[in-house]
């Protein structure tokens, strides 16, 4: 990766890692005292306890969903009050996909993921009537680096799947329940308070906003899609008049593709206004025909 800029403004305190660093140490040096398994050290050690407890509560905290469902439809619901959408519905349950929003005639379709560095990212399929399909990435692990994810997400695995699978995605959003508290600071909360908005006992920062390729990458067709413009896709736009975003807030995602040989490879490239703020390095997508 070239970067100049950051590729997302918030990031991963300092003083939160190294509390997470701290913990970390902790919880190895007391692990064998812990409950009442009755091994010696030694034992604990060989038995696997820890690491199986680790696996579990890692399986439970990946499975919650409730917290993300309701940071998603507090910020809807306040749309809706505020006459900026039609209306809105879940159906997560029985799709492929979380929210339909209606604004007006048209229809935004929402996807809801984690913190982007999973697999998970990879799962995602625009149904036939978005007439906007969009990703809304809420991560719950408070320990986990904004920057990582955003890069991971972005070029490791949205723009490999839209190339091979011809799929496009518009736009995507980052942003959750812990953007602006003190373990993941928000530098523009931190340089003007006043841009938070209150929703209902919640005090949250403008989302990080991104804007993909208006048609799908294709190396022998379409090496170089323009990208869309924020004025263009109308629930990232809602959304940027919603809660006091700037031009700060808001990136482009220019994804280049090539033939390398039998494979196709990509290069992403992060643009904040007219400035290129990082680019990756080609990559191939070895699956691709």
């Amino acid at each position: 990766m070239s970067a100049r800029h950051p590729i997302i403004l918030c990031e991963l305190s300092k003083e939160m890692k190294s509390l997470i660093d701290d913990y970390v140490k902790t919880l190895k040096a007391h692990a064998p005292q812990i409950g009442k398994h009755g091994m010696n050290e030694a034992e604990f050690w060989q038995s696997g306890l820890f690491q199986a407890a680790i696996e579990r509560l890692r399986g439970t905290q990946a499975a919650t969903t409730s917290e993300k469902r309701e940071f998603i439809e507090k910020v809807l619901d306040f749309l809706k009050q505020q006459g900026k959408i039609t209306d809105w519905k879940f159906s997560g349950s029985g799709e492929r996909h979380d929210y339909e929003v209606r604004v007006g005639d048209r229809i935004c379709v929402i996807e809801a993921k984690g913190c982007l560095d999973g697999n998970n990212t990879n799962i995602f399929q625009r149904p036939a009537n978005a007439d906007e399909f969009i990703i809304w990435s809420l991560c719950q692990n408070p320990g986990s680096d904004p920057r990582h994810n955003a890069w991971s997400g972005i070029h490791t695995r949205l723009s490999a799947e839209m190339i091979s699978r011809k799929e496009r995605v518009d736009g995507l959003i980052i942003w959750d329940m812990l953007y602006g508290t003190k373990g993941r600071i928000c530098p523009n909360l931190t340089a003007a308070p006043g841009r938070a908005t209150q929703i209902d006992t919640t005090q949250v920062p403008p989302p990080c906003l991104y804007l993909f390729p208006r048609t799908v990458p294709d190396a022998r067709n379409n090496p170089a899609p323009q990208c869309w413009k924020i004025n263009e896709v109308e629930f990232l736009k809602i959304l940027y008049d919603a809660f006091q975003c700037d031009d700060q807030d808001v990136v482009e995602i220019g994804i280049n593709v090539q033939m390398s040989g039998p494979d196709v490879a990509r290069k992403t490239i992060w643009k904040r206004g007219n400035n290129v703020v990082a680019e990756s390095q080609w990559t191939k997508i070895k699956r691709a025909q």
